[in-house]
């Protein structure tokens, strides 16, 4: 069993803990010819593929490499000879050339969006139920990941990232809270609303994820 990560979102929308366990990492490294088969552009600081999917590499991917040397926004940091990727990917003579290609790793800025896109979709979903006193979403199934949420009487929501063939998420999540209540609650520095800095509560989540994923969620 996977567990990928945890998100704890702030009852006004705002994340203010989250922690990656088992994100996988996944990379294309391949020998190309001229003309490369995928048209990329520089955005967000990186170059990301967007057009020409094919041999692993998907739309969205950016490049993580030429020649065996890092990509550094649109840098190739070559000790000898640090070059712009553009001029390099597009003369002809460089070629055969050697790319690697990635999934983006998520910014913290990317995070606290896409929480703050999380809150609004939870509170849809409650004003959408036919019945009264809903408890909004509790969970999302995609066909590589499962998300689970467990939301606090006082409005604070946890979610909980895993394989699609995960179970006992449900207590999983309630074990987390009862970490969030022992060592960020009754921390005296902390403050309510405000991003959670316990080392005691990311140790002992470690823990818990660690042990959830060897001897399965029951046993935590």
């Amino acid at each position: 069993m996977v567990i990928y990560s945890v998100y704890i979102v702030s009852k006004s929308g705002g994340l203010i803990f989250n922690y990656d366990h088992s994100v996988p990492k996944i990379e294309t490294e391949k020998t190309y010819s001229f003309p490369l088969e995928h048209k990329l552009v520089y955005q967000n600081k990186q170059i990301v593929v967007a057009f020409g999917q094919r041999n692993g590499v998907m739309v969205g991917h950016v490049l993580l490499g030429v020649n065996g040397a890092p990509v550094n926004g649109r840098t190739i940091e070559d000790e000898k000879n640090p070059r712009d990727a553009f001029e390099v990917l597009e003369n002809p003579e460089n070629y055969p050339i050697n790319l690697k290609f990635g999934r983006p790793k998520m910014s913290t800025n990317e995070k606290i969006f896409l929480a703050s896109m999380f809150y609004p979709l939870f509170a849809i979903a409650s004003q959408l139920s036919p019945q009264p006193r809903t408890s909004g979403i509790q969970s999302l199934e995609a066909d590589t990941f499962r998300l689970y949420c467990f939301q606090t009487l006082t409005g604070v929501k946890f979610i909980l990232i895993v394989e699609p063939s995960q179970t006992g998420a449900d207590l999983l999540l309630h074990r987390i809270y009862e970490l969030y209540a022992d060592y960020a609650l009754k921390n005296p520095f902390y403050s309510l609303e405000m991003p959670i800095r316990c080392d005691l509560f990311e140790s002992n989540l470690q823990s818990l994820l660690e042990q959830s994923e060897k001897a399965g969620i029951s046993s935590v």
